[in-house]
């Protein structure tokens, strides 16, 4: 990627890239559970034609184990209502421990760069060429925050441009590359940082043939005559879309970049 002349090594395509000048989706929440298709005359049925199969003294539960191989079809249907409760009842109970892990973060300091956030506590920090700073989740490595340092020739973003136009180089950037099928910008915003620096901060979405569709969340700040570049990128596919409270947790991260003091 590129600063006004100044290039800078990282290998990751979704890399915020900045050129030389020339809402969210709502979660959807689980479907309510449908009413057994079996009358308490139906389940008790085929307990009974369950049991006559089996001795005496075997309980409910060993009578269903011991169903025949080639079930009814009440059997089957059965079978089928007992395994949508299970997966019902279980999704949320993993879909909580993800957020759960998700929303607890801790601060992150490179006192040497001089630069700061917070990053999700699931999170592990990996070295990658190029990468000052890179933390993947681990069951699923293309989300992840990456910090990039480089030395630069101007002192602040000012110089270079208002946020929409970084917006725009950026964007231009990502659909020159071959593996882009599409990339929008959603948000541009402006904040002050530590000691009152300009602080750019960008939502965009790229479609791509390298990963699929990715919601991006990128800040930028100069400061010392060095560019300090944020990236969160996140999965947000169409059949799995960026739940709202994880969405709200990588915003905080956003807009927790900012300068330290450097040693």
């Amino acid at each position: 990627m590129a600063f006004c002349g100044i290039s800078i090594p990282f290998s990751n395509p979704h890399f915020l890239i900045l050129q030389n000048p020339s809402s969210p989706k709502p979660n959807k929440p689980n479907p309510p559970l449908s009413p057994s298709p079996f009358s308490t005359t139906t389940t008790a049925a085929a307990a009974a034609a369950a049991a006559a199969s089996s001795s005496s003294t075997c309980s409910n539960v060993n009578s269903i184990e011991r169903l025949p191989v080639h079930p009814g079809r009440r059997t089957v249907s059965l079978s089928i209502s007992v395994g949508f409760l299970l997966s019902s009842i279980e999704q949320p109970f993993s879909n909580k421990a993800q957020a759960a892990q998700m929303s607890e973060l801790y601060r992150y300091t490179d006192s040497v760069q001089g630069f700061t956030l917070l990053v999700p506590s699931s999170w592990i920090k990996v070295d990658k060429a190029g990468a000052t700073a890179l933390f993947e989740d681990e069951n699923k490595k293309a989300n992840n925050a990456g910090v990039v340092v480089s030395p630069i020739k101007i002192s602040s973003l000012g110089e270079f441009g208002t946020p929409q136009f970084v917006a725009d180089k950026l964007i231009q950037a990502e659909r020159r590359k071959e593996s882009t099928k599409e990339a929008e910008v959603i948000s541009v915003s402006e904040r002050s940082g530590d000691g009152g620096i300009q602080v750019y901060e960008f939502e965009y979405k790229v479609d791509s043939t390298r990963g699929g569709l990715k919601r991006v969340f990128s800040a930028a700040f100069i400061t010392s005559k060095k560019l300090y570049l944020l990236n969160v990128t996140h999965s947000d596919a169409l059949e799995n879309p960026l739940p709202i409270d994880r969405r709200i947790v990588l915003e905080q991260v956003l807009h927790s970049f900012d300068s330290a003091p450097s040693t």
